[in-house]
């Protein structure tokens, strides 16, 4: 198991790695582009060439836009599908491991309401991109209507577009506020379960790593520190030792102990649990 973090690529992609190392990641996340705008900015071939010489064999995700919604209206689902596309194809230049994203929410109309043309848009962007990214499914924290807080929705998804790109994420935080107790083994067990029953184990290809300042089944999304909300280090513990997570990169999206996003300090954190775990094996 890999643990790092999301960090910055402010100045050029290339700065992600010296961020990286700043906190001694072993995977990371990055932007690609705004998470919050539309327009896309194409990858600067210079950058992209010292990341690529300098990243080594660092696991690398791309995150993508915060706006997209397979559940929107017909423009809604265009801007979507070519944001999709145009982060799968920067994530292939970027040699990264592929996308992961948000569904976004069908806003009160009902998941089945919205399925066939969140498959088709899912089909899409996977036709359109190169055959070596994965498109990559997060979970959500399930307020709002939106997409893919339960793990039957997912599957149902990845089952219909029967592509083997079609991966998923899971987010610890989001997990819990949309009421799945991961944090105590009987229930995080349980959890697992389903995931392979309705997804399969091995679509699982990464974790974002989030304790949450919420309680379970809050529907809201509010990432904390490890080891300081509802999941504490002992909820740590019991993830990290579960077999579905033993090989999966852990990114961190954490608030940072200055506030500044993810930091040594979290980083340190979740790697003396995975030291404590390696120890007793």
């Amino acid at each position: 198991m890999k643990i790092g973090a999301h960090v910055s690529t402010s100045g050029g992609v290339q700065n992600a790695v010296n961020n990286a190392m700043a906190i001694e990641a072993e995977c990371i996340q990055i932007f690609a582009s705004s998470p919050r705008a539309w327009a896309f900015r194409p990858q600067d071939s210079g950058s992209v060439d010292k990341f690529l010489n300098e990243i080594g064999n660092i696991p690398v995700f791309l995150h993508g836009s915060y706006l997209i919604n397979l559940g929107g209206d017909p423009e809604l689902l265009q801007k979507s599908i070519k944001s999709l596309i145009d982060h799968m194809n920067a994530a292939y230049q970027l040699k990264a491991k592929g996308v992961i994203f948000h569904c976004g929410s069908h806003k009160g109309a009902g998941f089945k309401a919205i399925f066939d043309q969140a498959v088709n848009c899912l089909e899409t962007v996977l036709d359109e991109t190169p055959k070596e990214t994965l498109l990559i499914i997060e979970n959500s924290a399930g307020a709002g209507g939106q997409i893919g807080s339960q793990l039957t929705e997912i599957g149902q998804l990845i089952s219909k577009v029967e592509n083997p790109r079609l991966t998923v994420c899971i987010d610890t935080q989001h997990t819990i506020a949309s009421g799945y107790d991961i944090s105590k083994p009987e229930t995080l067990q349980s959890f697992v379960d389903e995931f392979d029953r309705e997804i399969g184990a091995h679509r699982l290809v990464a974790v974002h790593a989030n304790d949450s300042k919420t309680d379970l089944g809050s529907g809201k999304d509010r990432h904390e520190n490890i080891g300081q909300g509802y999941i504490g280090d002992n909820g740590f513990r019991n993830i990290l030792n579960q077999e579905l997570f033993k090989e999966i990169p852990f990114i961190l999206e954490v608030p940072g102990v200055e506030g500044n996003g993810p930091d040594l300090a979290n980083i340190n954190r979740l790697k003396n649990i995975r030291e404590e775990l390696s120890i007793t094996e």
